[in-house]
């Protein structure tokens, strides 16, 4: 695993899910303003979602596989970009479907989410990969 960068951290993968990284952010905080979050990568999402069932993942996931199956499914025959493996061009197509950047309101060095929020990457892809997620924080004042 490699070391975090000052406004960047790094999450690894092993295959497609959700990957809660909510508690990595809590030590970029300090009083309060806006932190946004870009993921470098065009094959991986970022998401606000559920936190207290972890089945809320495993059906994102599976819902998704189902929405953008891999090129091999018959329904994908018309794409053209196929030579980085089965699932990479479905990757890019759900990544552009969901979002590569958030901003999250923090008042006080805490982050505004519900109670049952945290904060995820998407990996789309089925090998593992090492995710850069760049993190921004503008204070209030």
């Amino acid at each position: 695993m490699t070391q975090d960068l000052p406004g960047e951290i790094s999450i690894t993968t092993d295959g497609p899910g959700l990957y809660e990284f909510t508690d990595r952010l809590r030590p970029h905080l300090k009083g309060s303003g806006l932190l946004t979050l870009f993921i470098r990568h065009t094959s991986a999402s970022l998401l606000i979602q559920e936190n207290a069932d972890p089945e809320v993942q495993t059906d994102l996931t599976e819902f998704f596989a189902r929405l953008v199956p891999p090129a091999t499914h018959s329904s994908m025959s018309y794409l053209t970009h196929t030579y980085e493996g089965p699932d990479d061009m479905p990757a890019h197509i759900k990544a552009a479907l969901l979002p590569t950047h958030l901003c999250i309101p923090v008042q006080e060095g805490r982050m505004v989410l519900g109670t049952w929020q945290g904060v995820y990457l998407f990996e789309h892809r089925t090998r593992p990969h090492e995710r850069r997620v760049v993190l921004s924080f503008l204070r209030n004042g």
